[in-house]
């Protein structure tokens, strides 16, 4: 008996298995749609100081023969604030995305913006990268005490 149900519960997920193996054609590619082409799709700050202005643009083409249409711009943390056109950009147009760092954070830093849009590829990442340097030490006179090490 164990073996009847076995080969049923086998035949079961044969059955079940090459059902599932039905092939979809992908969608097929639209030649006319809108393609996005950078001027870069890194910007790097280099070095810059602490609490500097963190603004900077990715400026772009649309190369592709339909209206761009970004629909949304993520930055992978909250430090990273990303302001796209919300209008479509027409083919052989240019635009920019505005990216703000928080540049309160002092060290290394690497960030990704994800837009996504009508494009030919729906979902583009651009990269953000630098340093932020730390606030030099203030030089004590000697014989004083440094605020941090007083004691209260």
């Amino acid at each position: 008996m164990k073996k009847v149900i076995l080969s049923i519960g086998l035949m079961l997920c044969v059955a079940v298995g090459a059902n599932a193996q039905e092939t979809t054609t992908p969608n097929p590619v639209n030649p006319n749609a809108a393609k996005f082409k950078f001027e870069s799709e890194v910007v790097d700050y280099g070095t810059i100081e602490h609490n500097a202005n963190g603004d900077r643009e990715f400026k772009f083409t649309n190369v592709g023969k339909e209206p761009l249409i970004i629909s949304n711009a993520v930055g992978s943390c909250g430090c990273t604030t990303p302001v796209w056109p919300k209008e479509p950009i027409k083919p052989g147009a240019s635009a920019v995305i505005k990216v703000h760092y928080a540049t309160d954070r002092v060290g290394q830093f690497e960030k990704t913006v994800t837009l996504t849009s009508n494009a030919e590829t729906p979902s583009k990442v651009i990269k953000i990268k630098g340093v932020v340097k730390p606030d030099p030490t203030p030089a004590t006179p000697a014989g004083t005490v440094a605020p941090a090490e007083q004691k209260h």
